[in-house]
């Protein structure tokens, strides 16, 4: 028996969820507090964040060319990595920040 209703799976929600810069910053801050996280799992946040915020403001062929540049600046090694991703998240309307911790 199909009662009509549509449910999103977890990735889709999550994604229509992050379309919010701001609940993509908490998303992107949640992930970064992480005390032991899996290697993979910055990177799936910020491709998950760009896909969200991209969707809007890019087209299909930039959106992808903005996810191709994040596979490639987390492949970067040095000191630069860090600049590269704020560069990375301005492009979506976001910023890197640091804070002090209390």
């Amino acid at each position: 028996m199909q009662t009509g209703i549509k449910s999103l799976s977890y990735h889709d929600f999550l994604i229509e969820s992050i379309k919010d810069p701001e609940e993509a910053a908490g998303y992107l801050e949640a992930i970064m507090e992480e005390k032991d996280p899996e290697s993979l799992l910055l990177k799936q946040a910020l491709a998950n964040v760009g896909k969200a915020l991209g969707e809007g403001k890019l087209s299909q062929e930039e959106l992808n060319q903005h996810l191709e540049a994040l596979e490639q600046l987390l492949s970067v090694q040095g000191s630069r990595e860090i600049y590269l991703l704020g560069l990375w998240l301005n492009t979506l309307g976001l910023k890197l920040t640091v804070t002090v911790e209390h």
